[in-house]
Parts: structure tokens; C-alpha cells; sequence
């Protein structure tokens, strides 16, 4: 007895420590101006969900006593047994170890809702996931005394003899992998696509998907190895109950072998079909092949877990590709693939592959319907929820009055939401980050203010000291100091009236802002370097008039430090291969 509390304590911690892992994974897949909110929702959705797991969840979940025919438990009999004379350190054991199986389901969905979701809204649907969605569901599979309707299934149909057991979902393929992965997809086709990510036609259709990168693959990687590494808490410790300490070789064992091969099998993939291994999705194939295999971990033997994990592999990699290509989903880290769609496969392949009761193994196609109903059961109570919390938060307003309460508004996910939600200027202060060039087509236009362009964007002319001869063709070199984010529309407005080169530089700059200090723990923080972008462009035959038009009319905003242009008159210029001077040293046709 005191052994296995004390092991259990241990995977406890193993389990909790996997939401480092979640944290560091979705904010290495995402871009770096949103690394503190992504933090934030990994930190609250365990932290908010403690609280609603005490009061609700948890009581639901770890009741004996079964109500309405084992859809869920006995609250108040929990309540005693917490918090009464009956409390014992073997029962709060249980309820933590319930608790962070709980917080793993909720922080699945922050990762394909990532870089455009509401704070506020996140922090609600993840405490309802943890008061309602997972407790019920996961009592129907691991109630406690095996009371639950989908544990009693295969003794109410008379099959217990041999040919099937109960719902078998060991540690959680369904209940939680699949649960939050079902969730995630719903709250990412909700909410509606990152800014810039797919570019439509005048008539709405999509013509290109834009490839929006992780800022940090290090850190990712670093999640999924955290992840990889919790996993060893994760499936043995749920499997004790089950097979004792003589199952944990097997488990241990089995998880290895299923997230390795769909390693391998994604790696392949990529390579054949790109020419190149793709790093993020070879990641993303880790995960896939040890959702797919925490279901029957104890269950399955080596010829098993090894065609689990392949198969999880072909499922991630095409998944991945059909959800965004096909359904245009934007998840930024793949969540929907790796957790609903190889949830789903692991605790389908219960049925085929469980040594016990599995059609593979001669024991027919019991086991299998058990399953298959309790995919579709889960599912169908998982949507339900999902579309009814998501649906809700669609309909109320933000305080533009046009932006759903579930989503970011236009402006805060173009500035990233570390610095518009959290007043976090950049999570990585001290360091250059790579800039990240984007066109965000017309959404940039939607984040206006009210400041006017003299004072938005300034020109400033500097004349040329040396005096310039009558009847010269005056030679402009104009140097425009903008915003990231804004270059791509520039280069692309200044391409369409005629510029056909120009030198880009990224460099770094800061400028006291009036009316928008910012705070770190109270304290306000001074101006600080910020990277911008150098456009440089020489002209003659096109009126420098023209191109300054043209970069205000596409950097403007409204707001201060839009941007400044610098016009400059030229004595001449000279090109080095040709040793033309002058307006024809510009042209670049020969």
C-alpha cells in the first residue's frame, strides 16, 4: 500500500511537469510576440482548473457511488471524504492524481486556438472543461469502483468471458487525449483562422496558404522530450490499478516502442514527399505515436505498439495536411492531429490489437463495438459541450462591438498578444529575435487609430550640402524606418508603381511613446530597443513625391510610430560594373 501511493506520488509529479512540456511545445511553434500568453494559459488552465476540480469535477469523477445509472458519482460522498472525518492521505493521493489528468486534457486546446483567442474567454472554457466536460465522461471510464456505464457494458451484455472487458482506455487515448483534441478542433474552426493565414480571392475563395513558423524549434523540441519524458508517469502509473507492478515493464515498454516507430514513420514521410525530414512534424510524430498508445499501453505487445505507432504516424502526417488544406483549420501546433485524431485511432486499435479480448488475436469483434460505442458516446457528449461553450462566446461582443468574446480583435493579434493582454513587451527581453516578414493582406488596414499621418508617419527632408547644377536630374534616395510587420505590404505597393530595387535592413530602434507606458510588476518599464525595418531606395525617373505617397498610404494606421521616411538629395551615382553615372546607372535593363 505504501508503495504504491509513494509511486503514484512520484507520477504525479511526472504528470504535472508535462505541462512544461505543453507550454514550451506550443510556444516554440508559434510566433515569439505571443510567448507570455502562451505561458499564461498553460500556467491558469492548471491553476483555475484546481479550483473547479475541487468544488465540481473532482466529486463527479471520484465517487463511488453511482447516480443515474453510472453516468456519474455521488458528490457529497466525496465531500466527506475530502474534507470530512473520513479524509486520508490514500484518498487525496487519488484526487491529485485525477487532478493533472484533468489539467492535460484542458491545456490541449490552447494550442490550436493559439496567437488569436480572448485571455478571458480561454481562462472560462478551460475551467468548464474541468468542472463538467472531463469529469463526466472520464467517470463513464474510470469511475471509481468501475461503475461507470461504459466499464459495466461488456458485464451487462453477458461478454465477460473472455471475448471482451470493459471499455478499455487505460490512461486515456479517449478520455483525455481525445476529448481535449475533439474540443481543440471545434474551438479552432470557431474561432476562425490567424490573421494572414489563408489569403482569398474577391470572391472569398482561398487561393494560398500561408506558412506561419515556430519562432523557436529548440523549444519545442524541448516540450516534446518533456512530454516523452511525463509520459513514463502518465501510462504506468494509470496501469497499476489495472496489471499491478508487473504491468509497468510492459508499459513502459509498449510507450516507447509506439511513439519511436511513428517518430520514424513521420520522418520518412516528410522526406520522401519534400526531399527534406520536416523537424516540427517529426516532433509532432512523438507525440502522435504515444497518444495513440496510452490507451492500451498494458494491453498491447510489441508486434502491437509497433503497427499502432506506424499507423499514428500516416494519421499525423496527413491529418496535419488535411485540416489545413482541405478544411482550412489553422492549428498552429497540430493538436487536432496528434491528440483527437490518433486518440481516436489508439482506442479503436484497443479492439484490434488488446492480446485479451483483440480481433487480431482471435477474440472477434466484441471488444471492437465496445470501443467503437465508446468513441462515438464520448465524442458526441465532447461536441455538445464544445459547440454550446464556443458557440455562447461567438454571440457576445467585445467592446468594438464587432469582435466575438472568443477571439482576440484585429489589433491585438496583429501587435501579439504578450504586449496587448499582458503588457509584456516582448518575452524575450535582452535578445534579438529574427524578424519574421508577413503579408497580412487587409487586416492591417482594420488596425487604425486616430492619430494623423503627419504625426503617424513623418518625412523629413535632408538636403544635400553641395549645390546641385541647374538642369541636373535630381537623383532622390528615400529611407523609409518602419514596422515588421508592415514591410511585406510595403514591398509589394512599391513594386506596383515601378521600384524594382531597394536594400532592406533590419535594425534596432526606440522612441518614448506618449499615452502607452508599459509595466513589469508594478514598475514602469523604460523604452527599449525594438528591431524595425530599413527600406532604402535610390530614384530619378519615378517622383520621389510618388513613392512617399504610396509608403504612407500603406504604413498608416493611425498610431504613433507608424513609421518616418527620410528623403535625401543625391550628387550622382555610379554603377560598378558598367561605369554608367547618373539616372541611366538606376535602370535595370541593359
Amino acid at each position: 500500500m505504501w508503495d504504491y501511493q509513494i509511486w503514484k506520488l512520484i507520477a504525479i509529479a511526472l504528470i504535472f511537469f508535462m505541462q512544461a512540456g505543453f507550454a514550451m511545445c506550443e510556444a516554440g511553434f508559434t510566433r515569439a510576440k505571443n510567448t507570455g500568453n502562451i505561458t499564461m494559459k498553460n500556467l491558469m488552465d492548471f491553476c483555475l482548473g484546481t479550483i473547479t476540480f475541487i468544488l465540481i469535477g473532482g466529486p463527479i469523477l471520484c465517487a463511488e457511488n453511482a447516480i443515474a445509472g453510472g453516468l456519474f458519482g455521488d458528490i457529497g460522498q466525496v465531500y466527506k471524504g475530502m474534507f470530512g472525518e473520513g479524509a486520508s492521505w490514500a484518498g487525496w493521493t487519488d484526487f491529485i492524481f485525477n487532478l493533472v489528468f484533468c489539467a492535460t486534457t484542458a491545456t490541449i486546446v490552447s494550442g490550436a486556438m493559439a496567437e488569436r483567442t480572448n485571455f478571458k474567454a480561454y481562462c472560462i472554457y478551460s475551467m468548464i472543461i474541468s468542472a463538467i466536460v472531463y469529469p463526466v465522461e472520464a467517470y463513464w471510464n474510470w469511475g471509481a469502483g468501475n461503475n461507470g456505464w461504459l466499464q459495466q457494458l461488456a458485464i451487462n451484455w453477458g461478454l465477460m468471458n473472455g471475448t471482451a472487458q470493459g471499455f478499455i482506455d487505460l490512461s486515456g487515448s479517449c478520455s483525455i487525449h481525445m476529448v481535449g483534441g475533439l474540443t481543440a478542433l471545434i474551438g479552432a474552426w470557431m474561432v476562425g483562422p490567424r490573421i494572414g493565414k489563408y489569403v482569398k480571392d474577391e470572391n472569398g475563395k482561398i487561393i494560398k496558404i500561408n506558412a506561419i513558423q515556430g519562432h523557436n524549434v529548440l523549444m519545442g523540441a524541448l516540450g516534446v522530450f518533456i512530454l516523452w519524458f511525463g509520459w513514463y508517469g502518465f501510462n504506468p502509473a494509470a496501469c497499476t490499478s489495472w496489471d499491478g507492478y508487473e504491468g509497468m515493464g510492459q508499459v513502459f515498454m509498449t510507450t516507447t516502442i509506439a511513439a519511436s516507430l511513428s517518430t520514424v514513420t513521420v520522418m520518412m514521410i516528410t522526406w520522401i514527399r519534400n526531399g527534406k525530414p520536416d523537424v516540427s512534424m517529426t516532433l509532432n510524430g512523438s507525440l502522435a505515436g504515444l497518444v495513440a498508445v496510452t490507451a492500451g499501453c498494458s494491453r498491447v505487445d510489441i508486434i502491437g505498439s509497433i503497427s499502432i505507432g506506424i499507423v499514428a504516424g500516416f494519421i499525423l502526417t496527413f491529418g496535419v495536411e488535411f485540416f489545413d488544406k482541405v478544411c482550412h483549420i489553422d492549428d498552429p501546433v497540430g493538436a487536432c492531429s496528434v491528440h483527437f485524431l490518433n486518440g481516436v485511432w489508439g482506442t479503436f486499435a484497443c479492439g484490434l490489437f488488446s492480446t485479451n479480448t483483440g480481433l487480431f488475436y482471435g477474440h472477434g469483434f466484441a471488444q471492437l463495438g465496445i470501443q467503437t460505442i465508446g468513441i462515438l458516446a464520448v465524442c458526441a457528449w465532447t461536441a455538445a459541450w464544445a459547440f454550446l461553450i464556443f458557440g455562447v462566446m461567438k454571440l457576445i461582443k467585445r467592446h468594438d462591438g464587432v469582435t466575438p468574446f472568443l477571439r482576440a480583435t484585429p489589433e491585438e493579434e496583429i501587435r501579439g498578444l504578450d504586449l496587448t493582454e499582458h503588457g509584456l513587451v516582448t518575452a524575450y527581453a535582452g535578445f534579438q529575435m529574427a524578424p519574421q516578414s508577413f503579408d497580412y493582406g487587409d487586416a492591417v488596414l482594420q488596425v487604425t487609430g486616430d492619430v494623423p499621418a503627419s504625426e503617424a508617419i513623418k518625412v523629413e527632408t535632408i538636403p544635400q550640402v553641395d549645390v546641385i547644377k541647374p538642369g541636373d536630374k535630381i537623383i532622390t534616395k528615400i529611407e523609409i524606418i518602419c514596422k515588421e510587420r508592415m514591410f511585406e505590404a510595403l514591398k509589394n505597393e512599391l513594386m506596383s508603381i515601378g521600384i524594382t530595387g531597394m536594400t532592406v535592413s533590419h535594425v534596432m530602434g526606440c522612441g518614448i511613446q506618449k499615452g502607452a507606458p508599459e509595466y513589469y510588476r508594478g514598475i514602469k518599464i523604460e523604452p527599449t530597443l525594438l528591431p524595425k525595418i530599413q527600406v532604402d531606395i535610390v530614384v530619378a525617373n519615378i517622383p520621389a513625391s510618388k513613392v512617399i505617397e504610396s509608403a504612407r498610404k500603406v504604413l498608416y494606421t493611425g498610431h504613433i510610430g507608424d513609421g518616418k521616411i527620410f528623403v535625401y538629395n543625391c550628387l550622382d551615382v555610379v554603377k560598378v560594373r558598367t561605369g554608367e553615372t547618373g539616372p541611366d546607372a538606376l535602370l535595370d535593363v541593359e
